[in-house]
């Protein structure tokens, strides 16, 4: 996926292991990319949809990946809209390398298999993307990655759309059917996890244990379906669901299911917004939320744990020339009862909740600079056996900057006219991790080792 994620070690939920680099597994992703791509039929900063619409990435981007009004207005009308006349294949390439992670201390063993403990240079992921308009009404976003830091190929992001207006006396809707592959990947708006500040961090860099399973938890791991509808230019909902995709096809997508606790039937999905604009601002203010059955570590003798999810976020824009400002809010509070994980021997309770919050901040200078600060904080009730964290508890704060230089967002050189580039510079301080300040591990590591410098070079064509 664009935005990359550390490992979720949640011990009763979800663990990232490594992914079988068989040539089997390799071979049958590559073939079903190839497949989709070729079918007749992030959103990111895509080349492809540069073409295809003639815009320049500043149209729809105030700076990749944050979307401008009619960046969301484009994604939520199905990747359909024309304009360019560009009649070459629909692919794009996206490259973060060389990326280099440095944090305030090593860690021991390695920060990951073949690497140092410290001071790593990756290439951290390569991805292609096909999608686009397929037809008047239909479209795609449609990702395959190769992490160059767990050495995996996978199916990644997939986002696939029809969409249509209607005027229902004097009202304009916009409706839409979509199917995806990650809770929240169809989302247009800058503040829940798939498109979340940070866009990019370091796969390197220590992460927080805990999380609410709405945050990435699930992604690649599921299908789902969900109708939406636009009223006015201004009312959004949508409502749908989620269903687990079987261990072998998984598998044939590239996807390790080490240690997955899988949805039981239908996770419901919901999505509720207002973005009135005025001017050169909008605002959104809007809640969501994904709940479900849960089987923990695919273990189905004590039954089934559940969760729901509900969050509530806003955004506030100002689009103005050559200054662009974006503040984004997001608050997600989780309920999960483990009972279960308990009687499994995997919860110490029997039931636990989250909270987690997600704030940031971005000015942008014409499209060319982008200056952002974040603050990001999780807790909720300590569960050792849960969370696996020393003492129990899954509480972690911390602050993030960022600045970042993109040179070709009113489009590329002469030579290379689609072209795209991000080069950044992030700092991460961490406050609290892991349930403490000092000692969180056992071990005599402090929060503030984990401090992280990541600098970045992310490119599109």
């Amino acid at each position: 996926m664009i935005r990359t994620l550390g490992p979720v070690r949640r011990l009763a939920l979800i663990r990232c292991g490594k992914l079988s680099k068989t040539v089997p597994t390799i071979t049958a992703t590559l073939a079903a990319l190839l497949l989709i791509g070729l079918s007749p039929w992030p959103a990111a900063s895509l080349p492809l949809y540069a073409r295809q619409t003639g815009q320049p990435c500043a149209t729809c981007h105030t700076a990749f990946l944050e979307l401008t009004p009619f960046g969301r207005r484009f994604k939520l009308g199905g990747y359909t809209l024309g304009g360019g006349d560009w009649t070459g294949p629909p692919f794009a390439v996206m490259l973060q390398a060389p990326t280099f992670t440095h944090t305030e201390a090593g860690q021991e063993g390695g920060a990951a298999p073949h690497f140092g403990t410290n001071n790593n240079f990756a290439l951290q992921q390569v991805s292609l993307f096909t999608g686009g308009r397929i037809t008047d009404n239909l479209g795609a976003f449609i990702q395959g990655t190769y992490n160059g830091v767990a050495r995996r190929i996978s199916w990644d992001n997939t986002d696939i759309r029809y969409a249509n207006a209607v005027d229902i006396e004097g009202h304009n809707l916009l409706w839409g059917v979509t199917a995806n592959n990650n809770p929240t990947v169809q989302d247009v708006w800058n503040t829940i996890p798939a498109w979340s500040f940070p866009y990019i961090s370091s796969a390197l860099a220590p992460t927080p244990t805990a999380k609410p399973f709405i945050e990435q938890v699930y992604a690649q791991q599921v299908a789902g379906l969900s109708g939406y509808g636009f009223l006015d230019d201004l009312f959004y909902f949508e409502f749908g669901g989620y269903r687990p995709l079987s261990t072998n096809t998984q598998l044939v997508l590239g996807i390790d299911t080490t240690g997955q606790s899988p949805i039981s039937g239908v996770a419901p999905y919901w999505r509720v917004a207002v973005e009135p604009n005025f001017g050169n601002h909008s605002w959104e203010v809007g809640t969501f939320g994904l709940a479900s059955k849960v089987v923990p570590m695919r273990l189905s003798g004590a039954g089934t744990d559940s969760f729901a999810d509900i969050g509530i976020d806003t955004q506030y824009q100002y689009l103005g020339d050559p200054h662009t400002v974006t503040a984004r809010v997001a608050w997600i509070h989780e309920n999960h009862n483990t009972s279960a994980s308990q009687t499994l021997g995997l919860a110490d309770n029997s039931n636990n909740t989250l909270r987690s919050l997600n704030a940031s901040i971005s000015y942008i200078y014409d499209h060319t600079w982008s200056f952002t600060a974040g603050r990001m904080s999780i807790g909720g009730t300590a569960d050792a056996a849960v969370y696996g964290t020393f003492t129990g508890s899954p509480n972690s704060a911390g602050w993030i900057t960022e600045i970042a230089y993109l040179p070709f967002s009113y489009g590329g050189p002469s030579f290379w006219p689609w072209l795209n580039m991000r080069i950044g510079l992030q700092y991460t301080l961490w406050n609290k991790f892991d349930g403490a300040t000092t000692n969180f591990n056992g071990a005599g590591r402090n929060a503030h080792n984990n401090n992280t410098i990541f600098a970045y070079a992310w490119i599109m064509f």
